[in-house]
């Protein structure tokens, strides 16, 4: 998989669009980003799936998938080996990851008291 090909990808899910985010390209629906290219280097990706469904993706494909360090590892950020990717598994994944970002409801606005 490439880095074109992941973009391609992430770009062919509806209202999906291209940002940057801290020098590398994200993916994001409905403002919430859902996958980020290049990150932390050109042969990783990141998809932001649930933890339940990140457990999944590493035991099914532990040479593709592997849990983010730290705090957001935990939460579902999961790192996306490209040179290991096969198109079929890395489609799941990211609509899993598209349709978590798209279905989060917004945050209630803070109000002056």
């Amino acid at each position: 998989m490439t880095l074109n090909e992941f973009r391609q990808m992430a770009l062919s899910f509806p209202e999906t669009a291209e940002r940057a985010h801290m020098n590398h390209p994200d993916f994001r629906v409905a403002g919430k980003i859902f996958a980020t290219l290049a990150y932390p280097d050109e042969s990783r990706a990141m998809v932001k799936v649930t933890p339940a469904e990140q457990q999944m993706f590493v035991k099914a494909h532990p040479a593709i998938f592997e849990p983010v360090k730290g705090g957001w590892g935990r939460k579902g950020a999961t790192s996306v080996h490209l040179k290991a990717t096969k198109k079929a598994s890395l489609r799941v994944a990211l609509a899993a990851a598209w349709r978590l970002a798209a279905t989060q409801e917004p945050r209630s606005p803070i109000r002056d008291a």
